[in-house]
């Protein structure tokens, strides 16, 4: 027993140091704690808010029970009973009212956060409408009124509103940038959300899926960029650019048969059962979980990321819909390599 708790008193400070320092790990693009946009700021102030009102009663508290224990502590030549005072009207009103007026102080700002949160600006011509449909495992974004369709990583301008209207294809996903907004669920039995927000600084912003989705739940990642309006107008313009093939004829045609058949690209229209190709060169991640990074710090090359989804995409997301490239489409090891140069290689002005 000695024995037992002379190993529990050195585990204890190692626990809490270790639990210190993981503490302080994470990204910047991923934390709640880093808001950088009115929505997750309004979030953060009730964060903040409610955390002060319980740190002030713990406070109160505590002092009351540590006067309670020195001023009225059983003295050593005492021996009558001491006053009672259960059922004392004045204390009974006192500490009902308080915590009603806590109450009443962090509702009133959470339920206009709540509502403000809800505002969709579907009405509002300066927004950027969005339709955004989730599947396994992977992120669908429509614009509405440009004509444009991509996957994964989500342009945006900097400044403006951005409304969006949520659906999923299969099960229950939820949508998440926690640097942004709250999340909003994308409903499988029919039911449209909507919900907006808006990123002031430029930047990439990490999004993940907040509902568990199946197996590969924790990988349905998807990134938002936020950029100047002239980028996003000059982005717009290249998503509508004519789709260009692979150079080799042989190539081409299988990319063609194998891969466009489910797969959209350029000016062709969206099929919308797998993930639009256009500019994929030019993202910030492949399979939404492989970012690129050319510097090798913070991922790999864009063309090492393809080499590694194509030949193992199951390996990557398990789960995931996509066709094995060699064992269901029958293409050779060099003609795999050959896809991903060629996407690798295909970016957007």
């Amino acid at each position: 027993m000695m024995k037992t708790w002379q190993a529990g008193k050195r585990l204890l400070p190692m626990t809490a140091a270790l639990g210190l320092i993981l503490a302080g790990c994470g990204r910047e693009d991923l934390s709640v704690l880093r808001p950088q946009g009115p929505a997750a700021e309004s979030s953060f102030d009730l964060m903040k808010l409610s955390i002060t009102i319980m740190i002030v009663v713990l406070l109160i508290v505590f002092s009351i029970a540590a006067y309670v224990l020195v001023r009225f502590r059983r003295k050593p030549d005492q021996r009558e009973m001491p006053e009672q005072v259960e059922g004392s009207f004045k204390l009974e009103v006192l500490w009902t009212v308080i915590p009603l007026i806590l109450v009443v102080v962090l509702a009133v700002p959470t339920v206009k956060a709540v509502f403000a949160a809800g505002n969709d600006h579907s009405n509002d011509k300066n927004a950027i409408k969005v339709k955004v449909t989730g599947h396994q495992y992977w992120w669908e974004f429509q614009y509405t009124d440009y004509g444009v369709t991509t996957a994964q990583d989500l342009v945006i301008p900097a400044g403006k509103d951005i409304a969006f209207e949520l659906s999923t294809k299969d099960v229950l996903h939820s949508f998440w940038v926690p640097s942004l907004s709250g999340k909003m669920d994308t409903n499988p039995d029919g039911t449209t959300n909507r919900f907006s927000f808006s990123a002031p600084n430029e930047g990439v912003y990490r999004g993940k899926c907040a509902e568990l989705c199946g197996p590969s739940h924790g990988f349905m990642e998807f990134k938002v960029k936020s950029v100047s309006e002239a980028e996003f107008e000059k982005w717009v313009n290249s998503m509508k650019s004519p789709a260009v093939l692979p150079e080799d004829p042989a190539l081409a045609e299988k990319f063609k048969s194998q891969c466009l058949t489910c797969h959209a690209m350029g000016d062709m229209p969206d099929m919308s059962s797998a993930p639009n190709l256009t500019g994929i060169g030019s993202r910030e991640s492949v399979a939404g979980i492989l970012l690129n990074d050319d510097t090798g710090v913070d991922g790999a090359p864009v063309l090492e990321n393809l080499k590694t989804w194509l030949h193992d995409t199951q390996g990557v997301k398990p789960g995931n819909k996509m066709p094995d490239p060699k064992k269901d489409m029958n293409l050779s090891d060099e003609e795999i390599d050959g896809i991903a140069e060629f996407l690798a290689g295909y970016t957007l002005d």
